[in-house]
C-alpha cells in the first residue's frame, strides 16, 4: 500500500500508513526481502506493490498501536521489584506458550510439509510471471533484484552490460531489506529506505551515482523521503511510530541541513509525496479526519513552504498539479465523499476550489492517476471495478467498466504524465495479477498478452448482499470451485476487517488458490468500518458505530450459510489486526456460527488501550474508536464489545493467533492476557458442562522474527 493520492483514498484521512506514491522519480517496496529469487517494487511513479508477501489475512502498514508501555515510577527499591517480577512473569508465561506451540505444532508436520510445498509450486508458477518493474529515465533502466539495485540500458537484454548500484548484503544491511527508492532528477543521486523486518524503523542511505557509486550519506529513523531537486532531498523522521518534523538536507557545497516543518498536534502525521509532474513536493499533514498541505516550488527549494489550506475540522484534501493549477482530491462540501477540484497555485484557498468531478452514490475512489490532459479514476461500485476516464480537453468522462472477476487494481508506473498509455494490472484472491492498458488515443482497454498468466477457469465469483440488523445491505465476494459439490458439506474460509475505513485485501495470495483448488469456499465480508462503499461506509463503523459492524459480520455468515454455503461446524473466520476486534467480538456472542478463528496480531482489548494515553498512537486512534477516558457513555460503549472484556465461560470456537515479539503496534503482553483468560474461559465452561463436552483447541504462535507490517516470503511460508 502506497501514499500519495491512493493512501487518501485508502485511508490517508485514518492515518494508514501507506507509502508516497504518484512520483515518476520513485520506486517502493513492501514485502521485498533479500533472499527473494526476485523482487517486486513499484517503478517510477508505480502505486502500491505488485507483490505482496505476507500470510492470509495478510497485515498493511496501518496505524494501530503500540506495545512500548510505561512503568509507573514509585520509588526506586519498589520500581526495581516491580519490573523484575514483571518481567519473569512474562518470561516463564512466553517460555509456556512457547512448549505449548512446540507440542502442539509437532502433531501438524506432514500436512505442514505438503502444503508448504504446494505453496512454493503455486509461488514459483505465478510470482515472476511479469518480471521485475523497471524505472527508465531516458535511456537508463534502473530495477532490483536479491537485495541489489542494477542500472542498465534500454533495450539491453546482455546481463553483462548491467552495472550493480547498490547492495544490501554488501554494505552491511543483510538483515534489512529496501522498501522505497527515488532517484534524483539529474540522476546525480540516488536515495534507498532500507527497513529490518523487526523494527518499524527505517534507514535513508543516499548513493552518489556516477563512474564509481558510493554512499554519499546515512540518516537514521527516516519514514518517507522526496528529492526537490538534484541535489536537495526532505525527508520526514520517525520517532516512536510518530512523524512530526520535517527536514532539508543538501549535497552539494555548502552541505547542510535544516528542520522545515514541525507539526505539533499529536493527532498528525506527517508525510512527504510529489507530483506527477514533478514541480511541487507537498508536505502533508493528516489525522484521521482532517488534513493540511504545504507546497515546496521545486525549482525554488529554499524557499519556506507556502500554505494551501488552512486546516478545517472534518476536511480532507490532497494535492496534483497540471497546468500551474492545482488539483485537490477532498472530501470538501455535500456529499462528504471525495471529489475533484482545482484552483489557481496563486490563490489555492477553499473559497476558491471549483469542482471538477464527483463521485456517484456509494462508490470508493480506490486511486487516481493524473496525466497532460487527462486523470484516470479507479473505482469499486458494488464490488465491481471500473474506470472513469477525464479530459481536461474536451471535459468530457468515460466510464470503462473491467472484468467481473477483478477484485483489486495493482497500478504501474508512468514516468512521463506526458505518456499516452496508462498501465495496470488485476488480480483477485485466486488471481495473479493480469496486465491491461488504456490508451489515450484509441480511447479503450487492451489487454496485455505478452506475459503467460491464464485466467484461473475452475472458480466461481459470487457477489451477495446481506441484510444486517438496520436493513443495511452489506456486499460479500465469494469464491468456490466450479467442480465442487454439495457445497454445504465443505469448509468456509470467511475474512473480515471493518476498520480505519481499509477495504478487505482481495490481492492474490497463493494460499487462497490453493483452498480453492483443495475444494474450500472463500467468503469476504465488506462490513462497515472498512472503506469498500466510500467514506460513508466507513463512519457508519467508527466510534459510536462499532456494533453495526459486529451485527455485519453476524448478518453476512447467517447468509451464507442459509444459501448453501458450508455450515456451522465447517466454518472458520479470519482477521488481522483491529480485524482482531469483530472477530473477537463474534467469538464472545455468537461462537455456535464458527468452528475456528484464525487471528494474526489481532487487536482484542481495545478499552485498557485507548485508556492508556501515554502509548504513543492512543490520542490519533480517538477519532476511530472514541476517548472513553473523556465520556462516560463512550466507556461503555466500548467495553460492550471489547473482546477481552466480554470472554465468559461459554462454548468457544477453536482459536489460532499469530503474534510478534517486536510488534510495536498490538502488545505482545496483551495477547497472552488475552489467551490466557480465553482458555480458563473454555476450561470452566467444559468444567460445569456435561460429560465430554468439546474444549477448543486455543493455540498461540510467537515468532520471533516479523513485525505488525512485513514479511518476508520466507518467514510468511513458515506461517
Amino acid at each position: 500500500p502506497c501514499v500519495g493520492l491512493a493512501n487518501v483514498l485508502q485511508g490517508l484521512s485514518f492515518n494508514i500508513r501507506y507509502y508516497s506514491k504518484h512520483n515518476y522519480r520513485q520506486a517502493e517496496c513492501l514485502g521485498n526481502n533479500i533472499n527473494h529469487p526476485k523482487c517486486r517494487i513499484l517503478d517510477c511513479s508505480g502505486s502500491r506493490c505488485t507483490q505482496r508477501t505476507v500470510p492470509p489475512g495478510s497485515i498493511l502498514p496501518w496505524r494501530c498501536f503500540s506495545c512500548k508501555e510505561e512503568t509507573k515510577i514509585l520509588s526506586k527499591r519498589k520500581r526495581n521489584t516491580s519490573i523484575t517480577t514483571s518481567e519473569l512473569l512474562y518470561k516463564n508465561l512466553l517460555k509456556s506458550e512457547q512448549e505449548h506451540w512446540n507440542d502442539i505444532s509437532a502433531r501438524y508436520k506432514a500436512t505442514t510439509k505438503r502444503i508448504k510445498k504446494k505453496l512454493e509450486e503455486l509461488h514459483n508458477k505465478y510470482t515472476f510471471s511479469l518480471g521485475s518493474p523497471r524505472i527508465r529515465f531516458g535511456d537508463n533502466v534502473y530495477f532490483e533484484e536479491d537485495g541489489c539495485i542494477f542500472l542498465s540500458k534500454a533495450g539491453d537484454v546482455d546481463e553483462e552490460n548491467v552495472e550493480i548500484l547498490f547492495s544490501t548484503e554488501e554494505l552491511g544491511f543483510s538483515n534489512a531489506f529496501i522498501r522505497r527508492i527515488r532517484i534524483s532528477p539529474g540522476q546525480s543521486y540516488m536515495a534507498i529506505g532500507l527497513k529490518s523486518e523487526n523494527s518499524e524503523e527505517a534507514t535513508c542511505i543516499i548513493v552518489k551515482l556516477g563512474n564509481f557509486p558510493h554512499v554519499e550519506k546515512v540518516i537514521p529513523n527516516v519514514f518517507s523521503f522526496e528529492w526537490a531537486t538534484s541535489d536537495v532531498l526532505y525527508y520526514t523522521s520517525q520517532k516512536n511510530l510518530k512523524c512530526q518534523n520535517v527536514f532539508m538536507t543538501t549535497l552539494t557545497n555548502p552541505k547542510h541541513t535544516k528542520l522545515v516543518y514541525t507539526e505539533q498536534d499529536a493527532r498528525f502525521f506527517v508525510d512527504l509525496h510529489c507530483t506527477k509532474d514533478g514541480r511541487f513536493l507537498t508536505i502533508n499533514s493528516n489525522s484521521k479526519t482532517t488534513s493540511e498541505v504545504w507546497l515546496v516550488d521545486c525549482r525554488h527549494p529554499f524557499k519556506v513552504p507556502a500554505l494551501v489550506q488552512a486546516r478545517t475540522k472534518g476536511v480532507i484534501y490532497h494535492i496534483e498539479h497540471r497546468n500551474n493549477e492545482l488539483y485537490i482530491l477532498t472530501t470538501y462540501g455535500e456529499p462528504a465523499e471525495y471529489k475533484l477540484m482545482k484552483a489557481p497555485v496563486a490563490s489555492s484557498g477553499m473559497e476558491n476550489w471549483q469542482l471538477v468531478y464527483a463521485l456517484e452514490k456509494k462508490t470508493k475512489l480506490v486511486d487516481l492517476e493524473m496525466f497532460s490532459d487527462r486523470c484516470i479514476m479507479f473505482l469499486k461500485n458494488a464490488g465491481h471495478l471500473y474506470l472513469d476516464v477525464l479530459s481536461f480537453i474536451s471535459h468530457s468522462v468515460q466510464s470503462i467498466k473491467l472484468p467481473a472477476w477483478a477484485c483489486e487494481f495493482e497500478l504501474e508506473s508512468h514516468p512521463k504524465h506526458t505518456t499516452g498509455t496508462c498501465y495496470f494490472q488485476l488480480t483477485s484472491p485466486v488471481q495473479p495479477p493480469k496486465r491491461f492498458a488504456y490508451s489515450f488515443k484509441e480511447n479503450n482497454l487492451i489487454e496485455q498478452a505478452v506475459q503467460e498468466v491464464p485466467i484461473i477457469a475452475n472458480y466461481h465469483t459470487t457477489r451477495l448482499l446481506a441484510k444486517s440488523k438496520d436493513e443495511t445491505l452489506v456486499p460479500i465476494t465469494v469464491f468456490n470451485n466450479m467442480n465442487s459439490k454439495e457445497l454445504h458439506r465443505k469448509p468456509l474460509l470467511v475474512h473480515v476487517y471493518g476498520a480505519y475505513g481499509i477495504d478487505l485485501n482481495m490481492t492474490f495470495k497463493e494460499e487462497k488458490l490453493m483452498l480453492i483448488e483443495e475444494g474450500w469456499i472463500l467468503a469476504y465480508c465488506h462490513v462497515r468500518g472498512g472503506g469498500e462503499l466510500g467514506l460513508s461506509w466507513h463512519k457508519d463503523g467508527c466510534q459510536h458505530n462499532k456494533l453495526k459492524g459486529l451485527q455485519d459480520l453476524k448478518a453476512c455468515i447467517m447468509l451464507l450459510h442459509e444459501l448453501g454455503f458450508s455450515q456451522p461446524k465447517y466454518t472458520a473466520l479470519t482477521a488481522a489486526s483491529a480485524g482482531g476486534v469483530l472477530a473477537g467480538a463474534l467469538c464472545n456472542t455468537d461462537p455456535e456460527l464458527i468452528r475456528a478463528v484464525v487471528l494474526q496480531a489481532p487487536f482484542v482489548d481495545v478499552l485498557s488501550t485507548m485508556m492508556k494515553t501515554h502509548l504513543p498512537l492512543t490520542t490519533e486512534e480517538l477519532e476511530e474508536w472514541g476517548n472513553p477516558l473523556a465520556d462516560e457513555k463512550c466507556m461503555k460503549y466500548i467495553k460492550s464489545y471489547c473482546p477481552y472484556q466480554n470472554i465468559k465461560p461459554q462454548h468457544y470456537p477453536s482459536v489460532f493467533i499469530t503474534a510478534y515479539e517486536n510488534d510495536q503496534r498490538i502488545p505482545l503482553t496483551g495477547v497472552l492476557r488475552y489467551v490466557q483468560k480465553l482458555r480458563k474461559a473454555a476450561l470452566d465452561h467444559a468444567s460445569t458442562s456435561k460429560k465430554g463436552n468439546w474444549i477448543p483447541n486455543i493455540i498461540l504462535d510467537i515468532q520471533a522474527n516479523g513485525s505488525h507490517c512485513d514479511s518476508s516470503w520466507e518467514d510468511s511460508l513458515n506461517e
